[in-house]
């Protein structure tokens, strides 16, 4: 999609090029960021950062005690707690409120004002919209005399853990060994950090090749430690339909079967969905669901003939070919179209507490451009009838008839194609914002520049998106720039894609997705301006031994300094 046509850790690593996972982190700090400061290994970098080398570290010692002060902060304070037992295998007690002392790591809620009061209410509902970079802003504080993380909302709160464990020493991200006689040390350190932009996505494709739950939870553990705070489930495309629809049995009966090459197919049940939301909301990630409509249907055609204009089912497919399917836009099959509509999105939209629906609207080549804007608009009208705002890929720019505040989706190149310009403008004009996933540097399922197979003698990704993607190419662009008019207001956020034709477990999307990941996580967050690609670089390779321990698995690009 958005395509034209179309292990573990050293295990996936090249076999032809003998590159090896990094296996330790840089030893000490990294160089001056964009501030002038230094940045020990985390990413993304912060707004402020200060180093206070001559000042005592933090140390995390079996004394230590988490200490969970306002609304909201004993869930993050858990979640912190269970990541730092398994690493250490200290007791790290919660508390409720009470004052810290040296060892002790204090996480604690602060409404001080009017906004920080509105952030922290919607930061309590983790499913929904965080209310901004103001419920994700937090500080932290490290030193001899303990750690210490604030913020106006438990988002916020929980944004600051994924630094301090960035801090911390990387075995404690996996499972305990022999502790340090004097702890576990990390710099005394001050913090001062909000997000640049609300949205900061990750999209998976299940759809080509469908990924279990727990696979899902791994990824949305990987993507917590970079701050990111959506993750876009594709669920829906022509060889496979992946969520349960009650009113539709047949859409998993039938079409829930295949996938790309016959490998396994699979649907989620309503309750597989719900563990995946809830296990997002405990890290203030949102689930975006995308049913693709009114293109990439076919595995709902071939369920339901009466989605098809001449009321034949179409064979299942298991090719990476698209543009070939559509919804059937004829009068005679508007009844069955519409309640397909009407059913889909009220059922989708009921499991999903955040506030997004993604309808897809890419890659209609089936249709003319009339039966094109008027499925759109009926497939907008079900959407926004949920109550959800509408996300769609940008060619949905075409219609002027969008439900005010729709967003649109850029997956367009870094130098915009002239058609993609006016339809993503078209989002603009009609109320809405902008996600950016330029597919030349945002698009995770790009090879990389060697192209490196896996032990299984596998090469994974596609090269549409003008070549191969490096990590420099990921971190290059600047989200501002892309699309002429498009201005720093108009941008919701930024995304990275990665679509499965070509992978077919977590192992592989995970090899793909990092560290190139990484690139986008920090153009979402970090503020705008010149970036130092040596600095991030080396932040990269400090997250390798981090990445080892919680069995993440990467790719070692060249030009990262990993460690031997």
């Amino acid at each position: 999609m958005r395509r034209r046509t179309r292990t573990t850790r050293a295990r996936l690593m090249a076999a032809a090029t003998g590159l090896l996972v990094a296996a330790s982190a840089l030893a000490g700090c990294t160089g001056p960021d964009q501030n002038g400061d230094a940045v020990p290994g985390i990413i993304p970098a912060p707004t402020a950062f200060e180093l206070r080398e001559a000042d005592e570290p933090f140390r995390l010692t079996p004394d230590s005690r988490i200490i969970a002060d306002g609304p909201g902060a004993a869930d993050v304070a858990a979640l912190l707690a269970e990541t730092l037992r398994a690493g250490s295998g200290y007791e790290l007690p919660v508390v409720e409120g009470g004052a810290g002392e040296a060892a002790d790591l204090v996480l604690a809620v602060r409404e001080t004002t009017a906004e920080g009061a509105d952030a922290a209410a919607a930061g309590l509902d983790a499913g929904a919209a965080f209310g901004g970079p103001d419920a994700e802003a937090y500080t932290l504080e490290l030193g001899g005399s303990g750690a210490r993380i604030d913020a106006a909302a438990p988002a916020g709160l929980f944004r600051g853990t994924r630094s301090l464990l960035q801090l911390l020493p990387a075995e404690l991200s996996g499972s305990a060994g022999a502790a340090p006689a004097d702890g576990f040390a990390a710099p005394a350190a001050s913090v001062d950090d909000r997000p640049r932009f609300t949205y900061r996505g990750a999209m998976l494709d299940v759809a080509r090749h469908f990924l279990p739950v727990e696979e899902v939870l791994r990824y949305l553990d990987a993507i917590a430690l970079l701050k990111l705070n959506v993750l876009h489930l594709h669920l829906t495309d022509d060889q496979g339909w992946r969520l349960q629809i009650d009113a539709w049995p047949a859409l998993t009966e039938v079409g829930g079967e295949t996938s790309v090459g016959g490998e396994r197919g699979g649907f989620y049940t309503k309750d597989d969905y719900r563990r995946i939301v809830e296990h997002a909301a405990a890290r203030f990630i949102t689930v975006v669901p995308e049913i693709d409509l009114p293109g990439h249907t076919n595995a709902a055609l071939s369920a339901y003939p009466e989605l098809n204009c001449d009321g034949v089912a179409p064979a299942p497919y298991q090719g990476i070919e698209v543009g070939f399917s559509s919804l059937c836009a004829s009068p005679e099959r508007a009844e069955a179209t519409d309640r397909f509509l009407a059913d889909v999105t009220r059922e989708v939209a009921e499991l999903t507490p955040g506030p997004w629906l993604h309808l897809g609207g890419d890659e209609s080549l089936a249709t003319t451009p009339e039966d094109y804007r008027d499925l759109l608009a009926r497939i907008t009208a079900a959407g926004a009838s949920t109550g959800k705002t509408v996300i769609g890929w940008h060619e949905m720019g075409a219609s002027r008839e969008l439900p005010r505040g729709t967003i649109g989706q850029y997956w367009s190149f870094v130098e915009a194609e002239d058609e993609a310009v006016p339809l993503t403008m078209s989002f603009v004009e009609q109320g809405g914002q902008v996600i950016l996933s330029p597919a030349d540097a945002a698009y995770l399922d790009m090879k990389y520049v060697d192209d490196p197979q896996t032990a299984l003698g596998r090469t994974l990704g596609q090269d549409w998106a003008k070549g191969p993607t490096t990590l420099d190419e990921a971190y290059a662009w600047e989200p501002a720039d892309i699309v002429p008019g498009l201005g720093e207001a108009d941008i919701l956020g930024v995304e990275a894609p990665i679509w499965t034709e070509t992978m077919r477990t977590i192992d592989e999307v995970e090899f793909m997705a990092f560290p190139r990941i990484t690139a986008i996580a920090e153009i979402g967050w970090s503020p705008a301006g010149e970036r130092d690609h040596e600095n991030f670089f080396a932040r990269v390779a400090s997250l390798a031994t981090r990445w080892d321990a919680s069995g993440t698995v990467y790719y070692p690009v060249r030009g990262v300094p990993w460690a031997d």
